[in-house]
């Protein structure tokens, strides 16, 4: 199963030009031509929409989300009185799952939404087993302290995950070999770490 997952996770990530975990960035760089036969064939001029949808779909699949839940997040996003799609990337950002991966205590997001589902992360001291759970600036997030010596947060509190995460982002204060970060403040834009044109999520969104 697990393999089948990867399977897949490597074939949407050429189909949507962005390597979506650690082994489909070793496949992405050996073939990064979309999946199946017509992969490597030049491709038509895509449409608009298409380019637009695209870019939805990048945004989800970074965040592993499903559609009704950026839709929920892009319409609070759009009363905000900044720019809507960086609003939209900072409120999906402060997801209690996104925060735990950007902390170093998972490798993948999936793997995130697990430790958060499967109740060992808590927030300010209390289990939080939702992964869409809305950090604020000033919470404290930790693994649950009879999960600490599981042998994944061993590894990840050897900081073991660093290899393919990018570097803790400016907005959390990590103590990794603690598996204890605080979200200091609301992410910008610009240092949160997913590849989106921000704008064209907003074009497909307000068609």
């Amino acid at each position: 199963m697990a393999v089948s997952r990867t399977r897949r996770q490597v074939r949407l990530s050429r189909a949507l030009g962005i390597a979506l975990t650690p082994k489909a960035v070793k496949y992405f760089e050996k073939r990064p031509y979309g999946p199946g036969e017509h992969g490597r064939a030049r491709r038509r001029q895509e449409s608009d929409y298409a380019v637009r949808l695209k870019e939805k779909q990048r945004l989800r699949a970074q965040y592993g989300i499903r559609e009704a839940q950026i839709q929920r997040v892009f319409d609070e996003a759009k009363r905000e009185q900044a720019l809507t799609g960086e609003s939209l990337v900072e409120l999906l950002e402060m997801r209690l799952d996104a925060l735990v991966l950007r902390s170093g205590f998972a490798r993948t997001i999936a793997q995130a939404r697990q430790a958060v589902v499967h109740r060992h992360i808590l927030v300010d001291g209390k289990i939080v087993d939702r992964p869409s759970f809305r950090v604020k600036p000033g919470q404290v997030l930790q693994v649950k302290p009879k999960s600490q010596t599981m042998v994944p947060f061993q590894v990840a509190a050897a900081g073991a995950h660093r290899d393919v995460l990018p570097e803790v982002p400016a907005y959390l204060d990590v103590q990794v070999e603690k598996l204890r970060a605080e979200l200091v403040r609301r992410p910008k834009r610009a240092e949160v770490p997913v590849t989106c044109n921000e704008q064209l999520v907003v074009e497909y969104y307000s068609r």
